[in-house]
C-alpha cells in the first residue's frame, strides 16, 4: 500500500472522479469524472435529484466504497489517487472524517456525554479527556444541561445538536452531512445551518452538506449540483444566518 501523501492547505477535493457498478452491458457509471471542491472553514451544498451520484460521491469521500478511478484529497491528505494511497481506511474514517447523518443514529444505552465521548475514547483517549471533549462540545452546542440525559428525553433538535458534537469530537478536518435537517422544522433546519457554519469556521473544517432540502439551499455561498454522475458548480446566495 503507498504512503498517503500530503496537500497542505486542502479541505476537500475530488478530480476526475468516477464509479462503476457492473460490467459490460450492465455496467452504470454513477460518477463520471466528477470534481468538487471544499476549503477549510467552508461549507458547500451538493444537490441533486433521485440516483444522480450524489449518495455514491458521499460514500468514495469517506471511504466506504472504492472509486474506479479519479482522486481525493481529504483533510490535505491526498486517500486516492487510482487506488487507495492509504493503509488504514477505518482509522482515516474514524479520525480525519466526521459523519453527520437524517437520522442522528445516537446509542440508546449511553447518556449524552458518552455518546459524544465515544468517538475519542475508540480513537485512544483518555476516559477523562474524551469526556472533557463531549462536555466542550455540548457546551458550544448549548446541549451541555442535557450532558447527563439519557437520548430519548432528548427533542429532535437536540439530537442533532449532539451528533453534531460526535461528528466533531475527534477534531476531523473534513465533516460530511447526509440530509442533517430533512426532519427539522425551518427554525431548527436553520439553526442546525448556523451551527455547522460556525464550527466550520471556529474549527476550520470543510464541510459537505448533501441536502434536498430547499429551506436552507439559500444559505450556501457555494452549490454543486449533481446529475447523471456529473458535478458543476454555482454561487449560492449566501443568505446570511443570523
Amino acid at each position: 500500500m503507498r504512503v498517503a501523501e500530503s496537500s497542505a492547505g486542502v479541505g476537500i477535493r475530488i478530480e476526475g472522479l468516477s464509479k462503476r457498478y457492473g460490467e459490460g452491458d450492465a455496467a452504470v457509471d454513477a460518477l463520471k469524472d466528477a470534481n468538487l471542491q471544499v476549503a477549510p472553514g467552508e461549507v458547500v451544498g451538493l444537490i441533486g435529484p433521485s440516483g444522480s451520484g450524489k449518495t455514491t460521491l458521499l460514500k468514495c469521500l469517506g471511504a466506504v466504497i472504492e472509486p474506479t478511478r479519479g482522486r481525493m484529497i481529504v483533510g490535505g491528505v491526498v486517500i486516492y489517487d487510482d487506488g487507495w494511497r492509504i493503509s488504514d481506511l477505518r482509522a482515516l474514517r474514524r479520525d480525519r472524517i466526521g459523519f453527520i447523518f437524517q437520522a442522528p443514529y445516537l446509542i440508546p444505552f449511553l447518556d449524552v456525554t458518552d455518546n459524544v465521548a465515544l468517538m475519542p475514547m475508540l480513537a485512544g483517549r483518555p476516559n477523562r479527556e474524551a469526556r472533557a471533549r463531549a462536555l466542550e462540545l455540548l457546551q458550544a452546542l448549548d446541549v451541555a444541561h442535557r450532558a447527563r440525559a439519557e437520548t430519548s428525553e432528548l427533542s429532535g433538535g437536540e439530537q442533532q445538536r449532539v451528533s453534531i458534537a460526535r461528528a466533531l469530537a475527534n477534531r476531523p478536518p473534513v465533516i460530511l452531512a447526509d440530509e442533517p435537517t430533512a426532519p427539522l422544522d425551518s427554525e431548527r433546519a436553520l439553526a442546525v445551518m448556523r451551527i455547522l457554519n460556525r464550527m466550520a469556521s471556529e474549527y476550520q473544517t470543510a464541510i459537505i452538506v448533501v441536502t434536498h432540502d430547499e429551506k436552507i439551499i439559500p444559505t450556501f455561498k457555494r452549490i454543486y449540483h449533481i446529475r447523471d454522475g456529473r458535478t458543476t458548480e454555482e454561487a449560492g446566495e449566501g443568505r446570511a444566518l443570523d
